[in-house]
């Protein structure tokens, strides 16, 4: 599927620019709705879903594109497990069923699934780009 460097490098930085579109998009929803996070999330959220993200991108880019691909995988993995587990598992306001009344309860709930499509997306594009990059 992934035969050249050129695809893998294109599909991971769609995969990351999509991841952070709908992470601005899913945190102003947060915003709108008056759904906090703690201190500790705050910092997971901007170094596991934010950055690293990124930092995997531009290293993908380089020939620093093996160990980027690895942050990539690592970070969507990070951000997947964290969004299953607030989103859809833990009852708090950040549970898609439970969060407050507010006009961007939509927003907030499609943009949850769209976050666990996204991350799942750069997970495999990591994972395959990691098995190409053996051969």
């Amino acid at each position: 599927m992934l035969k050249t460097r050129r695809s893998i490098v294109l599909l991971s930085t769609v995969a990351v620019l999509a991841h952070l579109g709908g992470s601005i998009v899913h945190g102003r929803a947060h915003e709108s709705l008056g759904v906090g996070l703690s201190s500790w999330q705050n910092i997971y959220v901007m170094t596991v879903i934010a950055i690293a993200p990124l930092i995997a991108m531009v290293m993908i880019w380089t020939r620093y594109a093996r160990p980027g691909l690895v942050l990539l995988v690592i970070s969507m993995a990070g951000s997947l497990i964290f969004g299953l587990v607030y989103h859809y598992v833990v009852i708090s306001p950040d549970h898609v069923s439970h969060i407050p009344s507010g006009d961007a309860q939509g927003l907030f709930r499609t943009t949850a699934l769209l976050l666990v499509f996204t991350e799942l997306f750069g997970l495999v594009v990591g994972l395959l780009g990691l098995r190409e990059s053996r051969n």
